[in-house]
């Protein structure tokens, strides 16, 4: 950009009858330059080119994120280059939500906070975290419930964060505070809000997930669009459980970090001084929140029940969901009917029922019942091995199909079977 003593310079001589490429090598600039300001009639500050940002189009998506992660402009910045493929300074993205940021310290001063009366409400969310189990890290989606009177904490931990886990949980928290709550807190997870309208509030609930509410007589209520903090004794539950029972443990396995949450909420969760109630909330939830609770009346598990086919292994076990179920060791290879009903997995053949085992929460875990082995190779469990004879009413497969002699086994694996 030339000086505006420069730039009068060229229109006095240009008045004088000079050219351009003559003026040009008179000031020492470029031809264009002498054209562009003689275009202009005059000095004029500098216009850099007006170009679409690499952010061009983001916008909603942008604003959804900043919402999401409280103005953490870190986070986005990481989420747009493992979504959108698109790697930005951090300055970029701040630029990008500044009037954003505004608006939302406006929305953290403006909000208050609310007490609910006992068994009102139940507040509920989903965190993930990452976690050592078996000597490997593991992503764990924690499943966390807070009753709004006593603040009484449930957790429990999934692999996942489908809609068969929000139900599952919810119904393990019912049972859990022995009773239903008036009303479910919840944000706007795809799972559970199919739509939820900004302006009008009007809120759409998934069809299943509404029949579930339905079923156990509790009704929803979903967060306004973008304010978390109207569910903030949950979000705090949640960070609670993070920063507490969770961080910097390691678990030999995914049963044992279960059993770890379940003795955290009886002996730390329960009995700890809530900072906001200055009371223990096993205390305040025996003194007035167990009697408002609705009674479970003894209702079965809303889920229905999943069915599948499975052939059976060459282990005697069969596959859901990754996790391994045994059966009797006579099945192998045989295809078999799979029902999964609430935390309960049983395996049948016709009318038979071969085997049963809970569910397990976690991937690639094992359930195997001794006595479905026996007979297979060797010993088990120090006993002799014996095959089973089927009863007469069985559907047990022919014995020439897999009852082979033992030596045979034993000459595949190596050895006798331990």
């Amino acid at each position: 950009m030339r000086e505006p003593e420069e730039v009068a310079a060229m229109l006095k001589l240009h008045e004088r009858g000079w050219g351009t490429r003559r003026i040009a090598r008179e000031l020492g600039v470029s031809r264009n330059t002498v054209k562009r300001y003689l275009g202009e009639g005059g000095w004029v500050r500098y216009r850099s080119p007006q170009r679409d940002g690499r952010l061009a189009g983001l916008e909603e998506w942008l604003r959804e994120r900043f919402q999401r992660h409280r103005g953490n402009a870190e986070v986005i910045r990481q989420e747009l280059a493992g979504e959108h493929g698109i790697t930005v300074s951090l300055r970029t993205v701040e630029r990008a939500v500044v009037a954003w940021r505004r608006e939302l310290e406006g929305q953290v001063r403006a909000t208050v906070r609310f007490e609910t009366a006992p068994a009102e409400q139940m507040q509920i969310d989903f965190g993930e975290k990452r976690v050592w189990i078996a000597g490997e890290p593991a992503r764990v989606h924690l499943f966390v419930a807070t009753l709004g009177d006593s603040r009484r904490n449930f957790v429990m931990a999934f692999d996942n964060q489908r809609q068969s886990s929000w139900l599952r949980g919810i119904e393990a928290a019912f049972a859990h505070f022995g009773g239903v709550p008036e009303h479910l807190l919840l944000d706007n997870a795809r799972f559970l809000v199919e739509s939820h309208d900004v302006e009008t509030r009007e809120v759409l609930y998934n069809e299943r997930f509404h029949a579930f509410c339905r079923y156990w007589g509790v009704r929803p209520k979903a967060c306004a669009p973008y304010r978390a903090r109207t569910k903030g004794k949950d979000e705090n539950g949640v960070g609670y459980v993070k920063g507490n029972a969770i961080a910097g443990r390691q678990f030999e396995s995914w049963p044992a970090m279960e059993a770890h949450l379940q003795a955290w909420m009886r002996d730390i969760a329960d009995l700890r001084i809530h900072g906001s109630t200055g009371e223990r909330p096993i205390e305040r939830f025996r003194a007035s929140e167990a009697a408002a609770l609705k009674p479970l009346a003894g209702k079965p598990p809303f889920e229905q029940p999943r069915e599948l086919s499975r052939r059976v292994h060459s282990d005697a076990c069969v596959e859901v969901d990754t996790n391994r179920y045994s059966v009797p060791w006579a099945w192998i290879g045989h295809q078999v009917r799979v029902l999964v009903v609430g935390a309960e997995i049983s395996i049948h053949h016709g009318e038979q029922v071969l085997a049963m085992h809970p569910q397990s929460s976690g991937r690639r875990q094992r359930s195997i019942q001794a006595g479905h082995l026996e007979g297979i190779v060797g010993t088990w469990g120090g006993r002799a091995a014996t095959a089973p004879a089927p009863s007469p009413a069985s559907e047990a497969p022919p014995a020439s199909e897999l009852q082979r002699p033992l030596s045979h086994y034993e000459a595949v694996v190596g050895g006798g079977w331990q």
